[in-house]
Protein backbone atom coordinates (compact mmCIF):
# COMPACT_ATOMS: atom_id res chain seq x y z
CA UNK A 1 0.00 0.00 0.00
CA UNK A 2 1.33 3.32 -1.13
CA UNK A 3 2.05 5.78 1.61
CA UNK A 4 0.00 9.01 1.72
CA UNK A 5 1.86 12.04 0.58
CA UNK A 6 -0.03 15.84 0.99
CA UNK A 7 1.31 19.06 -0.35
CA UNK A 8 -0.27 21.93 0.59
CA UNK A 9 0.57 24.79 -2.08
CA UNK A 10 0.29 28.34 -1.83
CA UNK A 11 1.17 31.87 -3.87
CA UNK A 12 4.87 31.38 -3.94
CA UNK A 13 4.98 28.53 -6.12
CA UNK A 14 3.27 30.08 -9.11
CA UNK A 15 5.47 33.34 -8.59
CA UNK A 16 8.52 31.28 -10.08
CA UNK A 17 6.19 30.80 -13.30
CA UNK A 18 5.63 34.74 -13.63
CA UNK A 19 2.22 34.78 -11.69
CA UNK A 20 2.29 37.71 -9.12
CA UNK A 21 1.75 36.45 -5.63
CA UNK A 22 -1.88 37.22 -4.24
CA UNK A 23 -1.02 39.97 -1.64
CA UNK A 24 1.57 42.67 -1.65
CA UNK A 25 2.81 43.74 1.22
CA UNK A 26 1.11 47.06 0.96
CA UNK A 27 -2.31 44.81 0.57
CA UNK A 28 -2.58 44.91 -3.29
CA UNK A 29 -3.01 42.95 -6.29
CA UNK A 30 -1.61 44.01 -9.59
CA UNK A 31 -2.15 47.52 -8.42
CA UNK A 32 -5.52 47.13 -7.32
CA UNK A 33 -7.01 47.34 -3.75
CA UNK A 34 -8.22 43.59 -2.54
CA UNK A 35 -11.83 45.17 -2.02
CA UNK A 36 -11.96 46.51 -5.26
CA UNK A 37 -11.47 43.21 -6.98
CA UNK A 38 -11.67 40.33 -4.56
CA UNK A 39 -14.63 40.83 -2.94
CA UNK A 40 -18.50 40.06 -3.43
CA UNK A 41 -19.18 43.41 -2.36
CA UNK A 42 -17.03 44.36 -5.32
CA UNK A 43 -18.85 42.57 -8.02
CA UNK A 44 -22.27 44.31 -6.57
CA UNK A 45 -20.64 47.87 -7.09
CA UNK A 46 -18.53 47.77 -10.01
CA UNK A 47 -18.98 43.98 -12.29
CA UNK A 48 -17.30 45.15 -15.16
CA UNK A 49 -14.07 46.25 -13.60
CA UNK A 50 -13.69 42.62 -11.39
CA UNK A 51 -14.37 40.93 -14.58
CA UNK A 52 -11.78 42.66 -16.52
CA UNK A 53 -9.27 42.27 -13.57
CA UNK A 54 -9.66 38.50 -14.07
CA UNK A 55 -10.04 38.36 -17.86
CA UNK A 56 -6.35 39.76 -17.55
CA UNK A 57 -5.55 37.45 -14.48
CA UNK A 58 -6.60 34.84 -16.73
CA UNK A 59 -4.32 35.20 -19.56
CA UNK A 60 -1.93 35.41 -17.53
CA UNK A 61 -2.22 32.18 -16.18
CA UNK A 62 -2.42 30.63 -19.85
CA UNK A 63 0.94 32.32 -21.04
CA UNK A 64 2.40 30.57 -17.82
CA UNK A 65 4.41 27.58 -17.68
CA UNK A 66 4.54 24.79 -15.02
CA UNK A 67 7.91 25.41 -13.45
CA UNK A 68 10.34 22.89 -11.83
CA UNK A 69 8.61 22.56 -8.58
CA UNK A 70 5.52 21.82 -10.07
CA UNK A 71 6.48 19.18 -12.43
CA UNK A 72 9.00 17.64 -9.70
CA UNK A 73 5.35 17.45 -7.54
CA UNK A 74 3.62 15.46 -10.31
CA UNK A 75 6.23 12.61 -10.44
CA UNK A 76 5.65 12.00 -6.74
CA UNK A 77 2.31 9.51 -8.17
CA UNK A 78 4.94 6.71 -9.67
CA UNK A 79 5.41 6.05 -5.78
CA UNK A 80 3.40 7.50 -3.85
CA UNK A 81 -0.73 8.24 -2.97
CA UNK A 82 -0.25 11.97 -3.76
CA UNK A 83 -2.93 14.58 -2.90
CA UNK A 84 -2.31 18.65 -3.65
CA UNK A 85 -4.81 20.84 -1.89
CA UNK A 86 -3.56 24.38 -3.48
CA UNK A 87 -4.50 28.10 -2.51
CA UNK A 88 -4.23 29.33 -6.20
CA UNK A 89 -6.70 29.79 -8.84
CA UNK A 90 -4.34 28.83 -12.01
CA UNK A 91 -4.19 25.36 -13.31
CA UNK A 92 -0.48 24.74 -13.42
CA UNK A 93 -0.32 21.57 -10.96
CA UNK A 94 -3.08 19.82 -13.97
CA UNK A 95 -0.73 20.90 -16.74
CA UNK A 96 2.77 19.77 -14.76
CA UNK A 97 0.53 16.07 -14.70
CA UNK A 98 -0.65 15.99 -11.12
CA UNK A 99 -3.87 14.19 -11.08
CA UNK A 100 -5.60 14.65 -7.93
CA UNK A 101 -5.74 18.41 -6.49
CA UNK A 102 -7.96 19.99 -4.45
CA UNK A 103 -8.60 24.03 -5.16
CA UNK A 104 -9.67 25.55 -2.48
CA UNK A 105 -9.90 28.80 -3.91
CA UNK A 106 -11.49 27.97 -7.42
CA UNK A 107 -10.01 27.62 -10.47
CA UNK A 108 -9.62 30.61 -13.09
CA UNK A 109 -10.13 28.65 -16.03
CA UNK A 110 -13.82 28.05 -15.33
CA UNK A 111 -16.43 30.66 -14.88
CA UNK A 112 -19.72 29.91 -12.55
CA UNK A 113 -23.10 31.87 -12.52
CA UNK A 114 -23.91 34.19 -10.37
CA UNK A 115 -26.92 32.96 -9.44
CA UNK A 116 -25.95 29.51 -8.77
CA UNK A 117 -22.11 28.59 -7.67
CA UNK A 118 -23.09 25.08 -8.43
CA UNK A 119 -23.03 25.73 -11.90
CA UNK A 120 -19.65 25.96 -13.66
CA UNK A 121 -17.96 25.91 -17.24
CA UNK A 122 -14.70 25.23 -18.87
CA UNK A 123 -13.67 28.08 -20.52
CA UNK A 124 -12.25 28.17 -24.40
CA UNK A 125 -10.62 31.53 -23.65
CA UNK A 126 -9.45 34.28 -21.43
CA UNK A 127 -12.09 36.74 -21.49
CA UNK A 128 -15.53 36.19 -19.39
CA UNK A 129 -17.49 38.95 -21.15
CA UNK A 130 -20.18 41.45 -19.54
CA UNK A 131 -23.85 39.57 -21.14
CA UNK A 132 -22.41 36.06 -21.24
CA UNK A 133 -24.96 34.07 -18.69
CA UNK A 134 -25.53 30.70 -17.80
CA UNK A 135 -28.38 28.88 -18.56
CA UNK A 136 -30.73 30.51 -16.11
CA UNK A 137 -30.30 33.86 -17.79
CA UNK A 138 -27.82 35.32 -14.99
CA UNK A 139 -24.31 36.70 -15.41
CA UNK A 140 -21.17 34.50 -15.72
CA UNK A 141 -18.48 35.09 -13.17
CA UNK A 142 -14.77 33.96 -12.28
CA UNK A 143 -15.18 30.71 -10.77
CA UNK A 144 -12.86 31.88 -7.75
CA UNK A 145 -13.27 32.05 -3.84
CA UNK A 146 -13.48 35.96 -3.26
CA UNK A 147 -12.72 37.30 0.44
CA UNK A 148 -16.06 36.65 2.55
CA UNK A 149 -17.11 34.04 0.75
CA UNK A 150 -17.32 30.37 1.64
CA UNK A 151 -14.75 28.13 0.85
CA UNK A 152 -16.63 24.84 -0.20
CA UNK A 153 -13.35 23.02 -0.58
CA UNK A 154 -12.15 23.19 2.72
CA UNK A 155 -14.39 20.53 4.57
CA UNK A 156 -12.95 18.35 2.21
CA UNK A 157 -9.68 19.10 2.72
CA UNK A 158 -10.25 18.82 6.36
CA UNK A 159 -10.92 15.48 6.06
CA UNK A 160 -8.07 14.08 3.79
CA UNK A 161 -5.32 15.73 6.35
CA UNK A 162 -5.04 13.28 8.96
CA UNK A 163 -4.69 10.68 6.31
CA UNK A 164 -1.22 11.89 5.41
CA UNK A 165 1.97 9.85 6.30
CA UNK A 166 3.92 12.94 4.57
CA UNK A 167 2.83 16.58 4.57
CA UNK A 168 4.83 19.14 2.48
CA UNK A 169 3.61 22.90 2.48
CA UNK A 170 5.44 24.98 -0.29
CA UNK A 171 5.16 28.78 -1.24
CA UNK A 172 2.23 29.56 1.14
CA UNK A 173 2.55 32.09 4.41
CA UNK A 174 -0.47 30.37 6.09
CA UNK A 175 -1.97 34.39 5.90
CA UNK A 176 -5.06 33.31 4.79
CA UNK A 177 -7.88 30.76 6.53
CA UNK A 178 -9.65 28.59 6.53
CA UNK A 179 -6.39 27.19 4.04
CA UNK A 180 -3.77 27.85 7.05
CA UNK A 181 -5.82 25.72 9.89
CA UNK A 182 -5.10 22.73 7.60
CA UNK A 183 -1.74 21.89 9.34
CA UNK A 184 -3.75 21.58 12.61
CA UNK A 185 -5.51 18.55 11.36
CA UNK A 186 -2.45 16.48 10.88
CA UNK A 187 -1.68 13.85 13.13
CA UNK A 188 1.00 14.98 15.54
CA UNK A 189 3.56 12.38 14.31
CA UNK A 190 3.54 13.09 10.52
CA UNK A 191 6.34 14.73 9.52
CA UNK A 192 5.72 17.99 7.71
CA UNK A 193 8.28 19.48 5.26
CA UNK A 194 8.06 22.91 4.90
CA UNK A 195 9.62 25.21 1.86
CA UNK A 196 9.80 28.56 1.43
CA UNK A 197 12.26 31.46 1.33
CA UNK A 198 10.47 33.38 4.13
CA UNK A 199 9.88 30.21 6.63
CA UNK A 200 6.58 31.19 7.88
CA UNK A 201 5.68 30.29 11.81
CA UNK A 202 4.64 27.16 12.09
CA UNK A 203 3.91 26.06 15.68
CA UNK A 204 2.86 22.59 15.94
CA UNK A 205 4.11 18.96 17.91
CA UNK A 206 4.85 18.07 14.38
CA UNK A 207 8.41 17.32 13.56
CA UNK A 208 9.36 20.20 10.95
CA UNK A 209 12.19 20.32 8.24
CA UNK A 210 12.33 23.61 7.29
CA UNK A 211 14.18 24.39 4.35
CA UNK A 212 14.83 27.98 3.44
CA UNK A 213 14.71 28.11 -0.27
CA UNK A 214 12.82 28.94 -3.45
CA UNK A 215 10.42 25.60 -4.57
CA UNK A 216 12.04 25.49 -8.21
CA UNK A 217 15.48 24.40 -6.30
CA UNK A 218 14.03 22.95 -2.83
CA UNK A 219 10.84 20.59 -4.60
CA UNK A 220 12.86 18.90 -7.11
CA UNK A 221 15.60 17.24 -4.72
CA UNK A 222 12.80 16.68 -2.17
CA UNK A 223 11.29 14.66 -4.33
CA UNK A 224 13.85 12.74 -5.42
CA UNK A 225 15.11 11.93 -1.55
CA UNK A 226 11.29 11.01 -1.19
CA UNK A 227 11.06 8.92 -4.38
CA UNK A 228 14.72 7.16 -3.42
CA UNK A 229 13.43 6.24 0.13
CA UNK A 230 10.85 3.98 -1.21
Amino acid sequence: MKRKIIILTGAGISAESGLNTFRDADGLWEGYNIDDVATPGAWKRNPALVQDFYNERRRSVMAAKPNAAHLALAKLDQKFDTLIITQNIDDLHERAGSRAIIHLHGEIIYSQSSKNAALIYKMNGHEIKMGDQCELGSQLRPHVVWFGEAVPMITKAIYEMPKADIVILVGSSLAVYPAAGLLQYVNPHTPIYVIDPKIPNVNLPNKLIKIQEKASKAVPLLVNKLLQSE
